[in-house]
């Protein structure tokens, strides 16, 4: 841990921790009692003893208190560190946002991350305000929504979450009086109390229509108004970039996706119907938004007609509004906006059965498409600026026009993605079906392109509504129809991109492509594709194939021709998190480099535009890390102004539930592609000999990662003993099931509970085994220059740097001690020793390896906030450790009471919320 003392800005961040922790005490003293409000204070220090020295003295008065403690004051104990936990983590949060703002008012220099940063630079290195218009005019950047089941909390629990934050955010910006600051701290407490009355954990599984709903929360928390803000502010920046004022209107280049509702891989429950649903619940809250804003508008804009001159297409526009109230003849802009408001509404009633809450003034036309109602509202705007109301057009008005663009009335693109295996039964049953003895199946890669292309060059469906197809078949061709019917009625915008799981080649995406062609979504009299198709290369041997499948790809006249229809676009998916279980963090993070790479020179000479969409989780062992820093590390042509991101589980709350917080994490997106794309200089490509130490060097760690995890014999079991894997299958976290199979093999299991399995025992496994060995080894080989290599490496390459810093991130939040209280979970006494003390090696060979190259004396030494968020939450956090593993010794013992197995669920999901980045 960085020992470095905490320097005086940091007094607020503990004065909240204090006060925070002062009142949950109260609340636990208060609703469980002394004795109980004793035993957690006696847990927790001791939790910290142990923490700090490590000795077996506090590992022993640690166990046995938790082995004495009553079985009925668990859940207390549990809930009081979990929320300790919790409110540690919101006042991070605040002081985040505290610092940002104190840096913005007294910096010289704008902040690292923001579009005032990228610009500063871009200005610096020449570029006109034109140039960065062009930019922004070909750029596409989406964040885009998953449901995979990392975030363990309910939406109730983060609700009340956000009212404690607030509350925070209300003291620390206004200087409160006395008695305002006794309301203050009164409402916390009702807050905490509220908190602590409610239920943490879930008590049903999530179904997909309450994943999307809790997916469309953070649009009402930030993005509704967020994401307009942000486009004023860049806008801002851009019209005096030059000198002088010269107004700038920038087109939609950061949008929302999403996969809740669309992804069907591995989860039998995302059907066409969730998708008709998730599609319906969207639009109702992009319609519901730019109504109330219209309303609110027309309520803002009294403007009077005998007072100010109006535009001649703004006296047509309120003529035709069915708005004929006396008391409104003089106020063209409001009856304009009331004539707007009767169209919306029934544009809602026409597209979801959605009753506006204010019914309009009378009945008008529904709008067609968004692009409708963003010309009236161009001809309010033009009016206004023509006649000496700029000020009022750049008010709300302005926030609704960009909504209108940026959301239109479908909210976010929703994904389809399904897994290969599944296209190619269904495509065989097809073809079969139409033409016995086709046998697709039986066929090689070779074959199966050439009847795919054939297919595909004609018009004749294959589906026949007087055939009974398998419950596979019928739901594909379901899908597909349904997302057809998504693009009548709602644009193509509403579902643009087609994912493949399990890519591995060409043929993989013709399938995909014929049956869109049964959806009426790829016509080829036209040679029009109407969506993007995405091969998802997973595996470190898909990792170092996918450039030959793409040009093998890529070759294919017919696809060629589709992609003209597509604007030469071509969107490729790496797999961060099954690569990593594949082959472990260092190889999978140079094999997507070399990938990336790869792709980039194919794309280059088919003249195909790039666009690589990042599968990241939300750990460091599933791609996780500073979004900033990781898309700066890419290689150079990776960016090209298009960007694609997943946004996972806990990560999503983490970013995107305070709307400071959120608006910021969209701005690192934007600047890091535009520095990226614009700004490539400061990153010179790296050296042959560096590449050559890269490859030994992973070659080294996949071996030694590989050797533990798939070919040493037991490892399957200590796995399953040592963690909580098996109790993680129970928990209601989301919809999707954790395994593939019902088999233990953990070639079978998804990476998400892999690595959160390893991240609630603490050693976070995924995310450093190898780097110790491979670093040893290198070294034995050069002793005389192979560490200054690696550490010019780490000073000069920004890819090695992000990667060690990652590695750095995640040590430093694994804790061996504690895991060693894990291990003794295994039965097998020698088994037990044999693999720990493996684990115990390498952990401590990985750290030693890495503070060398890095030239530090501690983990974090140049991550401060981090090392300070560590210090703060980890307090509270382990004490849950050792406490599930006391139940856990329990539980497999044979009491397996509901009391437990309870119990077991809230430790679970209080090491994750504490930890943020669990999978």
């Amino acid at each position: 841990m960085n020992a470095t003392e905490i320097p005086d800005k940091d007094l607020p961040l503990r004065e909240d921790i204090r006060l925070l922790g002062r009142i949950l005490g109260d609340t636990v003293r208060e609703q469980e009692g002394e004795a109980v409000f004793e035993l957690v204070e006696r847990v927790r220090q001791t939790s910290i003893r142990f923490h700090r020295d490590g000795d077996e003295a506090a590992r022993r008065e640690l166990e046995a208190t938790l082995d004495g403690m009553p079985r009925e004051h668990a859940r207390s104990v549990i809930r009081a560190f979990s929320y300790f936990s919790h409110l540690a983590n919101i006042a991070e949060d605040q002081h985040h946002i505290r610092r940002t703002r104190a840096h913005a008012l007294a910096a010289s220099a704008p902040r690292e991350g923001s579009l005032a940063h990228a610009l500063a630079r871009a200005r610096e290195a020449g570029l006109s305000r034109n140039q960065l218009r062009d930019f922004f005019a070909g750029a596409q950047v989406t964040p885009v929504l998953t449901a995979h089941p990392t975030e363990v909390r309910r939406k109730s629990t983060i609700d009340r979450e956000m009212e404690v934050a607030g509350l925070l955010a209300e003291r620390d910006r206004t200087a409160l009086t006395p008695e305002e600051r006794a309301a203050s701290d009164e409402a916390l407490r009702r807050a905490v109390l509220t908190l602590w009355q409610t239920s943490i954990i879930r008590r049903a599984r999530l179904k997909v229509i309450d994943e999307v709903a809790n997916g469309l929360s953070y649009y009402d928390y930030t993005f509704l108004r967020e994401l307009p803000r942000l486009y004023a502010g860049l806008e801002d920046q851009l019209a005096t970039l030059d000198g002088g004022f010269q107004a700038v209107e920038l087109p939609a280049f950061l949008r929302l996706g999403s996969w809740i509702g669309g992804d069907r891989d591995g989860n039998p429950f995302v059907t066409a119907d969730s998708l008709r649903q998730a599609l319906r619940l969207q639009s109702r809250r992009a319609l519901g938004f730019l109504l109330e804003e219209l309303h609110e508008l027309g309520g803002e804009l009294s403007l009077d007609g005998q007072l100010v001159n109006v535009s001649e297409p703004l006296a047509a526009l309120a003529e035709r509004s069915p708005d004929r109230s006396p008391r409104r003849a003089d106020e063209p802009y409001r009856r304009a906006i009331a004539g707007a408001y009767a169209r919306l509404a029934a544009t809602a009633r026409a597209l979801d059965d959605l009753e506006a809450l204010r019914h309009a003034v009378g009945e008008a036309p529904p709008y067609a498409t968004p692009a409708e109602l963003a010309a009236d509202l161009d001809v309010i705007d033009a009016s206004l600026t023509a006649n000496r109301a700029m000020t009022l057009a750049r008010g709300r008005l302005r926030g609704l026009r960009r909504a209108v663009d940026v959301f239109g009335f479908h909210l976010a693109g929703i994904d389809l993605r399904q897994n290969s295996d599944v296209h190619e039964r269904t495509v065989a049953e097809l073809l079969e079906t139409a033409a016995p003895g086709t046998d697709y199946l039986a066929r090689d890669e070779a074959g199966r392109i050439a009847l795919l292309t054939a297919e595909l060059g004609s018009a004749r469906p294959l589906a026949s509504d007087f055939v009974a197809y398998s419950d596979t078949t019928t739901a594909e061709l379901a899908i597909v129809r349904e997302a057809a019917e998504a693009h009548r009625r709602y644009g193509k915008d509403a579902v643009p991109n087609y994912v493949i799981s399990k890519a591995a080649g060409a043929s993989d995406v013709l399938e995909v492509a014929l049956l869109l062609k049964e959806g009426g979504l790829l016509r080829p009299r036209e040679n029009a594709l109407d969506v993007n198709i995405a091969p998802l290369f997973e595996t470190i041997d898909d990792l170092r194939n996918c450039a030959g499948v793409m040009e093998a790809l890529l070759s294919l006249p017919v696809y060629d021709r589709l992609l003209d229809s597509r604007g030469r676009l071509q969107e490729v998916m790496l797999g961060y998190s099954d690569s990593n279980k594949d082959g472990g963090f260092l190889t999978s993070g140079w094999e997507l480099y070399k990938a990336e790479l790869a792709l980039i020179e194919v794309a280059r000479r088919h003249r195909v535009r790039l666009r690589l969409f990042h599968g990241r989780g939300g750990s460091i062992g599933r791609g996780g890390g500073p979004s900033y820093q990781a898309i700066l590390a890419q290689p150079a042509g990776a960016v090209q102004g298009a960007l694609r991101v997943t946004e996972q589980g806990e990560v999503i709350a983490a970013k995107y539930s305070n709307p400071e917080l959120g608006r910021r994490n969209l701005e690192i997106l934007a600047a890091a592609t535009l520095e990226a794309t614009l700004l490539p200089a400061e990153q010179d490509a790296p050296r042959a000999e560096w590449l050559a130490a890269l490859e030994t060097l992973s070659a080294r760690a996949y071996r030694a990662y590989r050797g533990l995890v798939y070919e040493t014999d037991g490892f399957e079991r200590y796995f399953w003993e040592s963690t909580v894997i098996a109790e993680i299958a129970n928990l209601n976290l989301g919809s999707r099931p954790a395994s593939r199979t019902k088999s233990t093999r953990i070639e079978d299991l998804r990476a998400i509970p892999w690595v959160f399995g390893w991240s609630q025992c603490r050693l976070m496994l995924p995310g450093w085994y190898g780097f110790g060995s491979a670093v040893t080894a290198f070294l034995a080989e050069r002793p005389d220059d192979g560490m200054a290599l690696l550490q010019t490496m780490y000073r000069e390459w920004p890819f090695f740097e992000s990667l060690l810093s990652n590695m750095d991130m995640v040590l430093a939040k694994s804790d061996i001690g504690i895991a060693s209280r894990y291990a003794d979970l295994v039965a097998d006494k020698a088994l037990r020793q044999a693999i720990f003390r493996r684990l115990s090696a390498e952990w401590r060979a990985s750290i030693d390896a890495l503070l060398a190259i890095m030239d530090q004396r501690v983990l974090l030494q140049r991550n401060p906030l981090l090392a300070r968020s560590i210090r703060n939450r980890f307090p509270y956090l382990d004490p849950l450790n050792h406490v599930q593993v006391e139940l856990l010794k329990r539980h497999r013992a044979g009491e397996t009471d509901a009391r437990t197995t309870a119990a077991i669920h809230l430790t679970i999901n209080g090491i994750a919320a504490g930890l943020r980045n669990s999978g």
